[in-house]
Formats: structure tokens, C-alpha cells, sequence
């Protein structure tokens, strides 16, 4: 394969930037740079003959000798018009490929260089045919696929028959890269031409397919979007037109319009949104649906980041409080003080109190009465006989009817993120099988940690540091220790009867007359038969049992004002017995005389303050010690205690020291079905029992409290105000304590402290010389001396 006579020139050389000019190739040019302007105007003078070669990168404006390719096409400029805006416009045609031999330096105005025209090669080889067709077949699957290049090209090709000006006209109808139409262009023979054409033939079918399969797809799954759009909003249209919301599509949109309504934290936000976008994929028929649905309704219901806003007024504050309830002086004391800090710091992580009292002592009411005073929402939950850690944490969605907890369903019920939450009846929590609750709760009940608090249900951490928890409970024994260290313990004792009186007065009386129906004018139930009530009717720490007295009163003056025998009732002290009947209780347990062995205790119980009797006779015998009355092993261990320190003071006594040999004792405490337990008995059944020993009696006006030792010392017990109550309201005189007590005598009120006359004792002879009389009495054979326990 030969080439033609080479002839070596010189052009003026035009660089074209992000286009190529072919031999055989007519087309339009224009030229704005004036480099490119001047090599025209040269060309135009001489032989209008130009070479024409590429960039190789376009977007340099004045290239150098190394970024123009070295073999372009000679062509000849047919037309050039000068346009408006300062450009020329040529039409130019090329005509065969040249090779830049070298660059003339001397020539500054425009690229001139010496170059040699490469002639076509002239052959008949079979496999440059069939590689003609082979080309001319795919060209023609590439204008199948392709929209760029028209069929009419396809026709025109098709009747070309040199094998170089094919490869050169294809390669200029395809959108490939200049670099690939370089390669074309300086490829002077026809098989390796044909050859790189056919592969950038292939390369650009192979795109295209791919570009169409793609575009199908996109296509297939725009026309499903748009049909299930088009469906969807018919289907509105349509349940809009009927005036319901039926359906998944209706659950799906209010679903929508309660998420976008609501504020929600950025997380929760997503979840919510996560979830109702599977609701809306799921289909109809499928049960977890509805589990979806509810976790979805339970997720909006919560109050996220709802909140009320505290109403800071101490001043307001304590008027409710004292409007709410009488006397409750620390509690009271303690809301004040959060209101006082949290109007200072603006924000205060919510104080855990634990409100610890008698039953009917007002410790629900008063939680209340704190949300009042605050201006928060308020929410209680009883955990009376909880025994499920689920009912705190919740249950696992895997599960048939699984719901959140407790706590969650409180909050869901307060609507704000900062209620005042009363957990009620704390201590009477249990654990089995099913797991511990009251350890589910120190994540709630910890100010360090509840901002995190985790629902087994809800999955997603939820803020309870705003929430101001509650806890009320009769006893602190049956809360267990680390959970009673998160709380701060507000010991909310019971009333005197002045107190009693003054709640009755303000409280009671008025809600059970308009409960029931009652003006002003139609009952009167005067100072003196309220005070009976109290005395004879109840015995009681609290005021529930005086409130059903009394409303059992109102219903019998409404049943008396609608027969019509009365127009206006008046309860007396003497009419009493008509309305509740025969007194129930002696007020005034006290003694009518000085008894031989006789003491009187005081006892502290989970409903108050009680006063218990004991008997103690002594008896002919071998030394025997009896016990009964169903004592607990504390008590037994005291009357021993009690026994053995008599035997080693009974010289001093005045006993005969062989008495425990000569003689039985058996200590009975009267309501034997009642369990009694507690150290706080010592000093009374020793006082009892040498009262018994020695014949002299124990003043009638005394009752005591106080563990013993063997030597006779006395120890310090608990419970004093309870007793001091239940020594009030049984009229004794005088009370003797334990002189390690005498702190807590602030905390008896002073009613109490006006009617009795307390006397700290350090040692069981300073009880002695109280309690015992001068005089020896001998009691009666038949009797027996009775003394009154503590259980503690």
C-alpha cells in the first residue's frame, strides 16, 4: 500500500477549539480571535487554502505550539462574511489530512507553519469491504437508538464507496470526545481506521442501550408514580365529595396533617414520619397495621415538647395552699421554697417528694393542691398492688395488646411534659415472677437520669426531668432503700383534735352539704357535736372516717328535709345518737384510779398513734414468765429485758430477792388478736411489773414510752408526735420520754404541749419515782395490772 507524492508547504494555521474538520468536510466556521482572524485574511490573499488542526484542551484562548495537535486538514475558504458583533464567518472545505512539520518563529501575528499533505492510500483489500459494511451495519443500530443523527444520513453514507472518506463521515455524525475524532483523523490507513470506528461504534451502541434501558425504567416507574398520584387524588376527591375519610389513604393524611400540626423533637419527628410512610405501603389486610397505627397515635399523643408555664407567685402560691388545706406546715414550706429557686434559676431540674403520713391525712389532696399552685397540669397513678415491671416500663410491641407504661400514660393524660406526677400508694408495690417494679422506677425517680427515661414501647428516650414527681406512702418500710434515697421524705403527721375541728369547719362541713344538696339554713351542726364526733365517733390520724360521719349526718337531714318532717335540722349534742347511732369509742382512756402494777404505753402504728393496756399478775409459783397476747419477738424480748433488770434491782426495790423462785409472772396485753411488736415498751413493763412486785400503785394520770436496757437505761424510740396524739385524745396528764426525745418535743403541737406535761427520763429510776405512788396497795387476788404497749 503506497502513498502519493508528499509535498511539503507553507499554510497559515487556524486552531479550532472543541471542533474538527474532516477532508470532504464542508462546513461553517467562526473565528473571533485575531490571531485566527489575521491567518484568514493571509489565506484569503494567497491561495485561500488554511490548515485547520484541534485544541487540545478548549478551554485555552491563546494555545502554545504543544496544545495544538500536530496533524489537521488542509481546506479551502469558500465564503467569509464579516458579522455584527465582530466575528467572521467562513465557510470552509476541507480537503485532505496534513502533518505539521514545524512552527515559522519569525511570524508573530498568527500561527504559520510548514506542513506535508498526507494523500489517501489507494487499495482493493476484500477485508476493508467487509469492515465497510460491518461499519455501515452498526451505524445504522446506532441511528436505531440514537435521536441525534437523522435516517437521511444513514442514506447518504450508505452511498459512499472509499473506505477513508466513510470512516471520516461517520466519525463526524457521532457525539464522541475530540481526542476519539483525532485518533480517526491520524490514522492515515483504512483498516486501522475502520477499525478504531468500529469500536467507538460498539462503545456508543452499548451506551445508548443502556441509556435506553435506564430511560424505560425511569419512564415505567415515573407512569406508576403519576397513576398511583393520579388514583390517590381521586380517591380524596372522591371521599372529600362524600364528606368521609375512609380507608388507609384517610388514616395516612390525618396521620400526616397531626405530625405537621404538632411539635416534635428533630428525631422523633423522622420516626413518626419512618412510620407512617410503612403504614401507607402496608396493605389493608395486614395485621401488623394496626400495630403500627396505635404506636403511630401514641407517638403524636405524647406531649414531646408541650409544656405549661410555671406561675412563679409564692405569695399566690401559699394562699392556695393554705386555702387547700389546714396546718401541713412543712410540705407547704417545701413547695415555697421550689417556687423560690426556680424563680431564681429560671429552670430546676423536678424535686421527687415523698409525702409520708397516716392514711386520711390529706397527702393525695395536698399533691393537687401543689399543680394548683404551680399553675401545672395534674396527673396521678396508683401503684397500689403493682406487681409487673411492665406496668412502669410498658411491654414490647412484639406482643398481643402491648401499650406503654404507667408513667407514659400518665404523661399522655397530662398533655404537658411538666405536670406535677403523684405516684400513689408507693409502699404497697410487690415483685414476683414478672420482675421488680420498684426498680423499674429509680430510673424514674432519678433527676440524673430520668431525662432519658426509656419505654419498652415507645423505644424512643423521653425527657421526665420537667416533671415534678410525687410519691405518697403510709410507712417507709415497705419502700425499698435505693429508691427511698432518690426522695426527699415530708413526714406529714396526724391532726390534733383543735386541728381536726378547724379542717371539719372549713372543709368537711361545707363539701358534704352541697355534695348533698344542703344550704346553709337547712343543717347546723354546731362547735359542740363536731367536737363529740371527733371524741366518740372516730379514732383516727386522719379526717376520712370524721368526713363519713359526717356526710352520714347530711344524708339523714336530706332524707328528713324531702319526707317534709322539717324544714330545718339541728344537731345537738344530744340528738347525736339519732344520726350515727350509740358512741363507738370512750374518749378519755385513762384510768378512773391509781392501779397496783398498772402502767399505760404509748404505741406508734401505720394509721398513728394508739394506746395499748397490759396485765401483769403475780402469782404462787416456781419462777415461771408467761407471755401472751400475741406479742412479737422485739416485745418478748423486752418483757424479758424488763424481768431480768427488776431481779437485779430488787434489794434496792424493797423485793424480796428470792421472788422469781417463790412466785410466776404472766404479762397479758388485752386484744389478743391483735400482733404486737416493738422495743419501745421496755420501761412500761418493767414499771408494771415491779408496780406489781412492790404493791404500789402507778398514777392514773401517766403514760410512757421508752426501750430498756439491762442496766436500766433508757433509750431513745420513734414516733413521739403520734403518741403524744394518742396520749392527748385519752386525756393523760402527764408523758414520759426518753431524754435523747426531747428534740422532737418541737414537732408536738401546742395544744398538745398546754394539756400534757412531758418529762424527758434518762433511767428506769427516774420512772419509778414519776409513775410510782408512796403508798403500798395491795391489789385484789382477781386482778390483774394492765400496762399499754408502742409497736414500732
Amino acid at each position: 500500500m503506497g502513498l502519493s507524492k508528499q509535498k511539503n508547504r507553507r499554510f497559515p494555521l487556524l486552531p479550532l477549539r472543541g471542533l474538527l474538520v474532516y477532508p470532504s468536510m464542508v462546513l461553517h466556521l467562526d473565528v473571533g480571535r485575531e490571531r485566527s482572524v489575521k491567518a484568514l485574511e493571509k489565506a484569503m490573499v494567497d491561495d485561500h487554502l488554511i490548515l485547520l488542526c484541534s485544541q487540545s484542551e478548549v478551554n485555552i484562548e491563546e494555545p502554545e505550539q504543544d496544545d495544538i495537535f500536530r496533524i489537521g486538514t488542509v481546506a479551502k475558504v469558500r465564503q467569509m462574511l464579516k458579522l455584527p458583533n465582530g466575528t467572521i464567518r467562513v465557510l470552509v472545505e476541507g480537503l485532505e489530512r496534513a502533518e505539521v512539520l514545524e512552527f515559522i518563529e519569525e511570524n508573530t501575528e498568527f500561527y504559520e507553519v510548514y506542513a506535508r499533505e498526507l494523500a489517501e492510500p489507494t487499495t482493493e483489500d476484500p477485508e476493508v469491504d467487509a469492515l465497510m459494511r460491518t461499519v455501515l451495519t452498526q451505524f445504522e443500530h446506532y441511528i436505531n437508538l440514537s435521536k441525534k443523527v437523522t435516517p437521511e444520513t444513514l442514506a447518504a453514507v450508505s452511498d459512499i464507496d472509499e473506505p477513508g472518506r466513510l470512516a471520516d463521515v461517520i466519525t463526524s455524525h457521532l457525539p464522541i470526545k475530540i481526542k476519539d475524532k483525532q485518533a480517526i483523523l491520524e490514522t492515515v490507513e483504512f483498516r486501522p481506521r475502520l477499525e478504531k470506528l468500529l469500536d467507538l461504534l460498539n462503545n456508543e451502541r452499548e451506551v445508548l442501550e443502556l441509556e435506553r434501558k435506564i430511560g424505560q425504567r425511569v419512564k415505567k416507574q415515573m407512569e406508576k408514580t403519576q397513576k398511583e398520584y393520579y388514583l390517590r387524588e381521586q380517591m380524596k376527591a372522591i371521599q372529600k365529595e362524600l364528606g368521609e375519610k375512609d380507608g388507609r389513604a384517610g388514616e395516612v393524611e390525618e396521620l400526616r396533617e397531626q405530625l405537621e400540626n404538632g411539635e416534635f423533637p428533630e428525631k422523633v419527628h423522622e420516626r413518626i414520619k419512618k412510620e407512617i410512610d410503612r403504614l401507607e405501603r402496608m396493605p389493608t389486610s395486614a395485621a401488623e397495621g394496626g400495630i403500627i397505627r396505635g404506636y403511630v397515635d401514641w407517638l403524636l399523643a405524647l406531649p414531646w415538647s408541650k409544656e405549661t408555664e410555671d406561675v412563679l407567685d409564692i405569695v399566690r402560691a401559699e394562699d392556695i395552699l393554705n386555702e387547700d388545706h389546714y396546718g401541713l406546715e412543712k410540705p407547704k414550706e417545701r413547695v415555697l421554697e421550689y417556687l423560690a429557686v426556680q424563680q431564681l434559676v429560671k429552670k430546676l431540674k423536678g424535686p421527687i417528694l415523698c409525702l409520708v403520713g397516716p392514711p386520711g391525712v390529706g397527702k393525695t389532696s395536698l399533691a393537687r393542691s401543689i399543680a394548683r399552685s404551680l399553675g401545672r397540669e395534674f396527673v396521678r397513678v396508683s401503684l397500689g398492688g403493682v406487681r409487673d415491671e411492665a406496668e412502669i416500663r410498658g411491654h414490647r410491641r412484639t406482643y398481643v395488646g402491648a401499650m406503654p407504661g404507667r408513667i407514659l400514660q400518665g404523661m399522655r393524660t397530662a398533655g404537658s411534659s411538666n405536670p406535677v406526677f403523684l405516684l400513689d400508694e408507693i409502699d404497697k408495690m410487690a415483685s414476683d415472677f414478672r420482675g421488680d417494679p420498684s426498680a423499674a422506677l429509680l430510673e424514674v425517680l432519678d433527676p440524673e437520669q430520668n431525662n432519658t427515661f426509656s419505654d419498652h414501647f415507645v423505644e424512643i428516650p423521653y425527657d421526665l426531668s420537667k416533671v415534678m414527681f410525687v410519691t405518697t406512702a403510709n410507712m417507709l418500710q415497705g419502700i425499698p432503700r435505693p429508691l427511698l434515697d432518690r426522695m426527699e421524705i415530708l413526714n406529714i403527721p396526724g391532726y390534733t383534735e383543735l386541728e381536726k375541728l378547724e379542717i371539719a369547719n372549713r372543709y368537711l362541713l361545707p363539701k358534704q352539704k352541697r355534695e348533698h344538696g344542703l344550704n346553709e339554713e337547712q343543717l347546723d351542726l354546731p362547735q359542740e357535736g363536731l367536737l363529740q364526733i371527733i371524741r366518740e365517733y372516730t379514732r383516727e390520724s386522719g379526717v376520712r372516717n370524721l368526713e363519713q360521719q359526717i356526710a352520714a349526718i347530711c344524708r339523714k337531714a336530706a332524707k328528713y328535709l324531702v319526707s317534709g318532717k322539717s324544714e330545718r335540722i339541728e344537731v345537738t349534742k344530744d340528738s347525736l345518737k339519732e344520726y350515727l347511732g350509740n358512741p363507738r369509742f370512750r374518749y378519755g382512756l385513762a384510768e378512773a384510779e391509781d392501779q397496783v402494777g398498772s402502767a399505760t404505753g404509748l404505741a406508734w402504728t401505720e394509721v398513728g398513734g394508739e394506746t395499748l393496756t397490759i396485765e401483769v399478775s403475780v402469782l404462787p409459783g416456781s419462777g415461771k414468765l408467761t407471755l401472751t397476747g400475741k406479742l412479737g419477738d422485739v416485745m418478748k424480748e423486752s418483757a424479758q429485758a424488763a424481768f431480768s433488770y427488776t431481779r437485779s434491782r430488787a434489794e434496792q426495790l424493797g423485793i424480796d430477792g428470792q421472788f422469781h423462785e417463790k412466785n410466776d409472772v404472766h404479762i397479758h396485753i388485752p386484744e389478743g388478736a391483735v400482733p404486737k411488736d416493738g422495743p419501745s415498751a421496755g420501761i412500761t413493763l418493767a414499771t408494771a411489773l415491779i408496780s406489781a412486785l412492790t404493791g404500789r400503785a402507778i398514777s392514773k394520770d401517766i403514760a410512757m414510752t421508752g426501750e430498756i436496757t439491762l442496766r436500766g437505761r433508757v433509750l431513745p424510740i420513734g414516733g413521739l408526735k403520734e403518741k403524744s396524739l394518742a396520749a392527748h385524745r385519752a386525756g393523760y396528764k402527764k408523758v414520759l420520754l426518753p431524754a435523747d426525745n426531747e428534740r422532737d418535743l418541737r414537732d408536738i403541737p401546742d395544744s398538745v404541749k398546754e394539756a400534757i406535761q412531758f418529762v424527758p427520763v434518762s433511767h428506769m429510776d427516774q420512772v419509778l419515782e414519776h409513775a410510782l405512788m408512796a403508798e403500798v396497795m395491795l391489789p385484789p387476788a382477781a386482778e390483774a395490772s394492765e400496762i399499754q404497749i408502742e409497736t414500732h
